[in-house]
């Protein structure tokens, strides 16, 4: 098969990949509650630029997720039907890297 050539992949794959993009968005829509219970709820403490950083970095952790699930959707869901090898994932490390950064931001908060 040609990777020219598309062709309607085993529908097990497909409701795989749909599950992996609802598993995403389930993790987006995580982020997206967290950052804004972090912004909207009062504090007993101070440090109230590292509570509005950490929201927004939760926010827009939660948008970076939700577009690259569509992305990620979509390349394997391709993959599939040209026969080739699935792209690899630049999804996950973004992820961490932002959950990582998140909780920084949270450890230096609870620490003032």
């Amino acid at each position: 098969m040609s990777a020219d050539t598309e062709t309607e992949p085993d529908y097990r794959f497909t409701l795989a990949n749909e599950r992996t993009f609802l598993a995403w968005i389930r993790t987006a829509l995580a982020l997206l509650a967290g950052g804004v219970a972090v912004s909207q709820f009062p504090l007993p403490r101070g440090g109230s630029a590292f509570h509005d950083a950490l929201g927004a970095v939760c926010i827009l952790l939660a948008a970076l997720v939700a577009v690259g699930a569509l992305l990620r959707w979509r390349s394997v869901q391709s993959a599939m039907r040209r026969g080739v090898p699935l792209p690899a994932s630049r999804l996950a490390p973004a992820v961490v890297a932002g959950v990582c950064l998140a909780a920084a931001l949270g450890v230096v908060w609870a620490a003032t």
